[in-house]
């Protein structure tokens, strides 16, 4: 089984790809964030580098969400981080952080591996392959449930 440290160096560029397409937040650059994600993850075995990157999506998830509250709590009703979304339709959207994550827990709610499905490729950017790989179901499935959670996803956040 793979360490920590070996995916880590594997996956790198990935995850600052994924996290730079989370969007602007001048208090969190694209290599901090994959670092604090690498913190909460070291010391894990691992099955493959694709579980390391659904582990790792929904850390980046939890740490981006934690500061944006943080941030939030601190400002007592300032301005609020925002997230580009892309994938979910033809341009890319920008929109507020907190929304999209009460949305999200919805969606896990009513469907828990849809919710799995769009962490992963939001969060942290993988192909529709590599969750199907992740999360031992059909490529095919994957596609239909990300563009059933992406319509429902649009539909809630408009």
């Amino acid at each position: 089984m793979p360490d920590s440290d070996s995916l880590f160096e594997l996956v790198y560029q990935e995850l600052r790809q994924a996290a730079r397409r989370l969007g602007p937040d001048r208090s969190l650059q694209p290599t901090d964030l994959v670092h604090e994600v690498f913190l909460r993850l070291r010391d894990r075995d691992w099955e493959s580098p694709e579980h390391f990157r659904a582990v790792a999506s929904v850390a980046m998830r939890q740490v981006v969400i934690d500061r944006s509250r943080r941030r939030d709590t601190m400002k007592r009703g300032g301005e609020r981080q925002r997230i580009t979304l892309s994938g979910l339709g033809s341009e890319p959207h920008e929109m507020d952080l907190i929304d999209v994550e009460r949305v999200l827990q919805r969606l896990e709610t009513m469907d828990s591996r849809k919710g799995n499905i769009v962490t992963m490729r939001i969060f942290g950017g993988m192909e529709l392959n590599e969750i199907a790989d992740s999360i031992s179901v059909s490529l095919s499935t994957v596609k239909r449930e990300w563009r059933t959670a992406r319509a429902w996803l649009m539909a809630e956040l408009s």
